[in-house]
């Protein structure tokens, strides 16, 4: 009888021992779990350094440049095109009549 009762009693300790080393887990897994939905919620609030956008800049004489040519190749368009038009309409005439 002594023998089991010391038995129930090592077992007893093993279970204490064993459910506060379990209880210590369990609460530092809660503890960092926190912290990770924590760090979660607020990065989508906080600005971080490394996404600073640097402002882009153009120069106007470039902007002027570029409209200038564009004008350039639309006033060619419409000349090329009027001259084949017309090339067109006399070799059209000349077919037609003679």
């Amino acid at each position: 009888m002594c023998f089991a009762a010391r038995l129930n009693w090592n077992i007893s300790i093993f279970i204490i021992l064993f459910a506060k080393n379990l209880k210590g887990c369990f609460i530092t897994s809660m503890k960092n779990l926190t912290d990770t939905l924590k760090q979660k919620l607020t990065s989508k609030y906080t600005v971080s350094d490394n996404l600073q956008t640097t402002s882009r800049s153009t120069d106007i004489n470039v902007l002027l440049n570029r409209v200038k040519l564009d004008r350039k190749k639309e006033t060619r368009k419409k000349f090329y095109f009027s001259a084949v038009a017309s090339t067109g309409l006399v070799l059209f005439g000349l077919i037609v009549f003679s």
